[in-house]
């Protein structure tokens, strides 16, 4: 029995030193929030994408094995939030194309060299909203003109509102918002490598947007 004991004993002290190096080690206490989807809750005013929480995606189908994604590292938008919420509001980006990412450094400089992209002619792709047709309490379809490779045509995404709330880190005004759609390259004269490399591309898209603290 007394070996037993001291087994557990040690079993004991063991789990007091190791919650003890956890919570040392910790730089933060958990926090926790709630978010609304009730647009008309949302401050009226000009948000600014936050530069550390976006991501923006496109993705290919490779030879019909998989479809090849590559991410962008460098973005700014700006989002006019109006009443009526997303019906009313308009936004804006702009996208670094030398900034694209295959994680195939090779592959980084075809797709920016003039055989695709042509960063050094066509630095930026845009995307500026012009409409925004609603299919659901938090969700829609925004219709924009998408600018690559010097061409602009129309682009439909499927956005959804995934929420408004102060940042509990930070104070600011916070919104989140997911989208995805896709687009033809060929009609941005980008057929090149097809059909290796497919036509149609998948984008998706996750944001936050935030406003400043007032006063801050």
């Amino acid at each position: 029995m007394k070996k037993y004991a001291g087994r557990a004993a040690v079993a004991r002290a063991l789990c007091v030193a190791a919650f003890a190096l956890t919570a040392a080690c910790t730089p933060l206490q958990v926090v926790t929030h709630s978010v609304s989807q009730t647009e008309a809750s949302v401050p009226v005013g000009q948000y600014t994408l936050d530069p550390h929480h976006w991501s923006i995606l496109f993705d290919v189908d490779h030879l019909k094995y998989s479809r090849f994604t590559m991410r962008f590292d460098r973005a700014t938008a700006q989002l006019d939030w109006n009443a009526g919420g997303m019906d009313k509001s308009a936004v804006a980006v702009t996208i670094d194309a030398n900034s694209v990412d295959t994680n195939v450094p090779l592959l980084d400089k075809m797709v920016k060299s003039e055989s695709m992209f042509d960063v050094q002619q066509y630095p930026q792709i845009r995307f500026v909203s012009t409409g925004f047709e609603r299919t659901g309490s938090s969700t829609g379809k925004l219709t924009g003109n998408l600018t690559i490779h010097g061409s602009t045509q129309p682009v439909t995404l499927n956005v959804t509102f995934n929420g408004y709330g102060p940042d509990p880190l930070t104070k600011e005004d916070t919104l989140g918002f997911a989208a995805e759609g896709s687009f033809s390259r060929a009609k941005f004269g980008l057929a090149t490598w097809y059909p290796a490399v497919g036509d149609d591309v998948h984008v998706r898209i996750q944001a936050e947007f935030v406003r400043p603290e007032a006063g801050s």
